[in-house]
């Protein structure tokens, strides 16, 4: 199984399309944003294993599947909270964890203020939430902060990514699956990606 997928749903794409329109208003991003997060959530737990058994329909005995693993949605704050609220009452037995990072503007390094994590990480499937995989160091650092904590099944769910943020989040964790809704061609020299959708997390609350 390739270790990146990018994920084409029409649907998806159309949320997208919204995302990167500068004059989506916050209601609209947040709103377009959830949306895709349980599109990308939901292609990035088709890896589930379930295990079989039997229920009682109202008429006779049925075959049924259940997930095997407890699933951990963490999102990477403040940004990754945009992706969060769907996929979560999708998944209402879902345990939710959070990772506060926040960049260095001059060295562009991660420098972590926030974590919380539910316990039995190691027997987890882990989802971590981070809209824009832009240098990859944000996430790389989450992925180690979540590995630290014994997590072993961990896949990134981004809306756009770049290639540089790719490479880098495989080289130092090349376990990890990474699922994206876009690849953007480049990196400007703030470490935004191009043409990316801006600032997700100041479009999300208002905030630019």
């Amino acid at each position: 199984m390739s270790q990146l997928l990018i994920v084409e749903h029409p649907l998806l794409q159309e949320s997208l399309a919204r995302l990167r329109d500068k004059d989506t208003p916050p209601e609209e991003f947040r709103k377009n944003m959830e949306s895709a997060g349980l599109l990308l959530g939901l292609r990035a737990l088709e890896e589930l294993k379930t295990h079989p058994g039997r229920v009682e329909t109202p008429l006779r005995t049925a075959v049924a599947h259940r997930v095997k693993d407890p699933i951990v949605l963490t999102v990477i704050l403040r940004a990754g909270l945009g992706l969060l609220p769907e996929i979560s009452r999708a998944l209402p037995r879902a345990r939710i964890g959070h990772i506060g990072l926040y960049r260095n503007e001059e060295t562009l390094n991660p420098i972590r203020y926030y974590v919380r994590l539910p316990k039995g990480l190691k027997d987890s499937f882990v989802l971590l939430l981070d809209p824009m995989l832009a240098t990859g160091g944000s996430a790389a650092e989450a992925i180690r902060i979540l590995k630290t904590d014994g997590a072993r099944h961990i896949v990134l769910v981004s809306l756009v990514a770049t290639k540089p943020g790719i490479r880098r989040v495989h080289r130092d964790h090349p376990d990890v699956r990474i699922v994206v809704a876009a690849v953007d061609p480049i990196l400007n020299k703030h470490g935004y990606i191009v043409p990316g959708l801006g600032d997700a997390g100041d479009r999300l609350f208002g905030t630019t």
